[in-house]
């Protein structure tokens, strides 16, 4: 059994840790209400735009447009990764990472030799190093602080690059942030434009909560719909649509910012999925933590008590033997 000096200066210990995945808890939620406040002030304006885009590109026939033009063969492809810079947040890089491998060696299968990656974050820049994969850049400061305008730029030379022949095929592999306590791990075409999305699209959040568990979570989402039902639904999009002053210039000017907004909101999702698996692994080290000083307590008392008995005996048994 440890000595009663082994025991505190292990409960100072555990105590210290404790403070240290506290603060980063608290740190962690701030900046995911942060990152809430950055996709809800962003995605209204996202999600009509798309929908006006994909709705007229699919109710336009012989657009002409060859960002929706699918390559009959693919050679070079590329991968837009987001992670993160450091640790600490549970499986999200590692999640990451296995679904980049397994993207890549999906391609390999299929004859792909040439697959270049955009790191965003320093974990999959050091992994895609590792790899010996080709990088089209380092974006470490883009993992951590958000900017349109570079991503605009990104956007851009990934557009123009798929117009030259480049790439035949781009891919975005994120986390597509849900609440704080559901990130859900994606994979999803950025180029060509993918049409039957439109049909499917989900795009059900909680930006407003950072309670992470289950049963919360369900009652939030019950809560959502019954002020929903409330709403008068809006009419839909006429699809009917009168273009001008041609179809190309609505096309070159429409495009290009859906692909900017999409390459934005998915570094946005990744951001804030961040911070939220950050604050879930921090709150479940405290816990651990107040668990451990939990035991660690009551074996202190335990050895102390023990140590008190002792001496009694020992005074005892001397007064009895003089």
């Amino acid at each position: 059994m440890p000595s009663l000096k082994e025991i505190k200066t292990r409960i100072a210990s555990v105590n210290s840790t404790r403070k240290i995945t506290s603060a980063m808890k608290m740190v962690a939620s701030s900046k995911l209400h942060k990152a809430q406040q950055m996709i809800e002030n962003m995605l209204p304006y996202e999600d009509l735009l798309e929908h006006i885009l994909k709705s007229f590109l699919v109710s336009t026939p012989n657009t002409g447009t060859p960002f929706e033009t699918e390559r009959k063969t693919i050679r070079r492809v590329a991968l837009i990764v987001y992670a993160s810079n450091s640790s600490l947040c549970g499986g999200f890089n590692a999640n990451i990472l296995r679904l980049m491998q397994q993207t890549i060696d999906d391609y390999r299968q299929q004859g792909v030799e040439e697959i270049v990656v955009y790191p965003i974050g320093r974990k999959v820049e050091e992994r895609v190093a590792k790899l010996g994969l080709p990088m089209a850049g380092s974006f470490i400061e883009l993992a951590e602080k958000p900017n349109v305008s570079q991503c605009q730029d990104i956007a851009h030379d990934i557009a123009l690059k798929f117009l030259d022949g480049e790439f035949d095929k781009v891919e975005m592999i994120y986390h597509h942030f849900k609440s704080a306590g559901a990130q859900i791990l994606t994979r999803k075409t950025f180029l060509p434009i993918d049409l039957s999305t439109e049909l499917e699209y989900d795009d059900e959040r909680d930006l407003s909560s950072n309670i992470t568990t289950a049963r919360a979570q369900e009652y939030l989402r019950k809560k959502q719909r019954d002020e929903e039902r409330k709403v008068i639904e809006a009419n839909p999009l006429n699809d009917d649509f009168i273009v001008e002053p041609d179809l190309k210039t609505v096309l070159s000017t429409l495009i290009p910012k859906q692909l900017h907004l999409m390459f934005y909101t998915a570094l946005l999702d990744s951001n804030a999925s961040e911070h939220a698996a950050r604050m879930v692994a921090m709150q479940t080290a405290t816990d651990n933590a107040d668990e451990l000083l939990r035991e660690l307590n009551l074996q202190f008392n335990k050895s102390r008590q023990q140590a008190i008995t002792n001496e009694l005996l020992d005074i005892v048994g001397g007064t009895v033997n003089n």
